[in-house]
């Protein structure tokens, strides 16, 4: 844009003020690293809770379902864990024995642990 008095304006207004911004971010990161380095993780007790958590493996137990063509695994899977209090790996156990699989895939889904499913099947 040109003003009436035919000065050129692009981007005058943008260019001066282009380190503010710049600048705030990076005191932003600097402080953001200065946090994660305070933080320190308690290895036992995130293994601990893992161990508690075998619900987690309700996305890799439907997946493989799916997989192997089970007709409806979300509904079967939401009936072992909906109100059914703490899921342990016995009632996960239980639960793929009762299924109409072949015992190489009821096999597959017993390796499976909170420790080494990490979201892929």
């Amino acid at each position: 844009p040109i003003s009436r008095l035919q000065r050129d304006l692009t981007d005058s207004t943008v260019l001066r003020n282009i380190g503010v911004p710049f600048a705030h971010t990076m005191i932003a990161l600097t402080s953001l690293q200065k946090g994660f380095d305070k933080i320190t993780l308690n290895n036992v007790k995130l293994s601990n809770d893992l161990d508690e958590q075998w619900i987690v493996l309700a996305e890799a137990i439907q997946t493989i379902l799916r997989r192997e063509g089970i007709p409806e695994p979300y509904e079967l899977l939401k009936g072992l864990t909906r109100g059914a209090g703490k899921i342990t790996k016995e009632a996960l156990w239980n639960f793929i024995d009762g299924l109409s699989l072949s015992e190489e895939v009821k096999k597959e889904l017993k390796t499976l642990t909170p420790h080494n499913y990490i979201g892929f099947v």
